[in-house]
């Protein structure tokens, strides 16, 4: 299998020149007025820049007063002095964003990233030694294409696109390629993520590059996407996350960021004009957790003002490392387990890829990827065509995001006795009042229980049709075995359980936390919400 990250490193100053070149041609711009096209772009980078460094502190705040200059300067610069300026300031962001990679820092991590797992998602008495360490695999299952797309990725390059919940995703979509015998990827990481000096050292040196999520101005988002571009035209395989950061709400992402999906069709189209017709194949991943370590933190994030969340929560579960340990040592004492699926690729225009690397139609016929770039012929530049190509991928992302979906004990449990709750609450009662209280009355066992059977019923059809993937509890399990298991796990972890037994019946606890879990579901609630009269 091909690993063209082993060798990035010999590459790493040749790439960074050409993000640069890009960039800068790209907003000094081809129409008649090079000078405004980067007037503009600085002077967008200025404002953006200078709003945020107002309002921050220590050492961001230095750099406030290089951007107030450059903004006095801005309508008098000439051409070449604005050309020069952009260039400058799309070095600094490049070397900022710019990852390593080093071979002996990955042959270590693959070798003691699976023990490191297994001890933080172990209960076993550690003085047993590594045969303690035997159910790391059991715990985090990885399912799917994996054969298929070993072999595609000697046929072309990966651009592995995952769900996004946790912090711990990196960490586990890391250690799943390795397990599945997939090549290392290069990945997109929030800057805040390499504050931790341990998680940072590792994430800087197998690929990693960093992401200020905070910078919204244009020439830092043409920079991002410029570098994932070049990496993924010189064939090394990619990973992001397409939801842009952690889904707060807990629902499957639907609303995908564009940009970097966009990337992946401009490398295509820029292979095919130099005459590389190598295919990049885009690999939807779910990942799939029982509990969500910052769920507590998430949903109030989602929930604050009017469900207008943060772009960055800056404290929450993950960054307590106490807390992080609790939740993998409850995870593994779980009966359920963590599921990393790789659903079926697709090609950079939203087609279906077959095991043999051809892109297919709906109704199975070969499709030439290559022919949508053509004109007469030829391959030619069309950006509204582009665009729209990529509104179609990522359609096709998200829907395969709605079919790899594994819904798990949990999640099936907080969508029935929430919307039991939201039914007790009458046509009267809004979200928000909902969230806040409960209806304090205990749900009876054999009612609740006749209800999660037929809603059960209902997501075991539409599994038959492929419409989402089911976890063999609550595919097969006795009804009375799954609400069991739901109830159980809802109280390992959160420091409120969301629910509890209460007699005859279960009490809910926490509406909040049931209203994250059970969205996980909220894509099919229409069709089965008439499950539960």
């Amino acid at each position: 299998m091909t690993t063209p990250l082993f060798h990035f490193n010999r590459h790493r100053d040749d790439i960074a020149k050409e993000v640069v070149e890009r960039v800068v041609a790209q907003l000094g711009g081809s129409g008649a007025d090079p000078r405004r096209a980067l007037q503009l772009a600085l002077n967008d980078a200025a404002f953006h820049e200078i709003s945020r460094l107002e309002k921050a502190g220590g050492r961001q705040a230095s750099r406030l007063d290089d951007w107030r200059s450059l903004a006095r300067r801005i309508g008098n610069a000439s051409e070449a002095d604005l050309r020069d300026e952009v260039q400058r300031r799309t070095e600094w962001y490049v070397d900022d964003v710019i990852g390593h990679f080093d071979r002996r820092v990955y042959r270590f991590a693959t070798n003691v990233l699976p023990v490191g797992l297994s001890a933080l998602f172990n209960t076993t008495d550690l003085t047993q030694g590594f045969s303690a360490f035997k159910d790391l695999a059991a715990r985090i299952r990885v399912e799917g294409e994996l054969e298929s797309l070993r072999s595609l990725a000697d046929k072309g390059t990966l651009v592995v696109v995952p769900t996004h919940s946790s912090n711990l995703d990196s960490i586990v979509l890391g250690w799943s390629l390795t397990h599945a015998g997939l090549p290392p990827v290069t990945y997109g990481a929030g800057k805040n993520l390499f504050s931790n000096k341990l998680v940072g050292y590792f994430m800087r040196n197998l690929g990693a590059y960093r992401v200020d999520r905070r910078l919204q101005h244009l020439l830092y988002k043409s920079t991002l996407k410029t570098y994932s571009q070049v990496l993924i035209e010189r064939g090394y395989h990619s990973l992001f996350f397409p939801g842009g950061t952690r889904g707060r709400s807990g629902e499957v992402e639907q609303k995908l960021k564009l940009g970097l999906m966009g990337s992946a069709l401009a490398a295509f189209s820029e292979r095919v004009r130099r005459g590389d017709t190598r295919p990049i194949y885009i690999v939807p991943v779910t990942i799939n957790y029982p509990l969500v370590l910052e769920a507590e933190s998430l949903i109030d994030d989602h929930l604050k003002a009017e469900g207008q969340a943060r772009y960055i929560i800056d404290d929450d579960e993950f960054s307590r490392f106490s807390r992080v340990s609790q939740f993998a040592v409850k995870l593994m004492g779980m009966n359920t387990s963590m599921i990393i699926r790789y659903g079926q690729p697709l090609d950079v225009f939203g087609n279906r890829v077959a095991p043999d690397g051809t892109s297919r139609g709906p109704d199975g016929t070969v499709i030439d990827p290559i022919k949508y770039l053509q004109r007469d012929g030829q391959a030619v530049a069309d950006p509204a065509r582009d665009a729209e190509y990529t509104r179609q991928l990522g359609r096709a992302v998200a829907d395969a995001f709605l079919r790899e979906t594994v819904i798990l004990p949990t999640q099936l449990m907080g969508w029935v006795l929430f919307e039991r709750e939201r039914q007790r609450g009458g046509p009267g009662m809004d979200l928000f009042t909902l969230l806040r209280t409960t209806s304090d009355e205990p749900h009876a066992w054999d009612e609740l229980c006749a209800t999660t059977d037929r809603v059960r019923a209902r997501l075991v059809a539409m599994e038959k049709n492929d419409e989402v993937r089911l976890d063999g509890t609550v595919r097969s399990a006795p009804i009375d075995s799954l609400v069991k298991e739901a109830i159980s796990t809802f109280g390992m972890y959160h420091r409120k359980a969301a629910v509890r037994r209460a007699g005859d019946g279960v009490k809910v606890c926490d509406p909040k936390l049931l209203f994250f879990y059970g969205n996980r579901l909220s894509a099919w609630s229409e069709t089965l919400r008439e499950e539960l009269s």
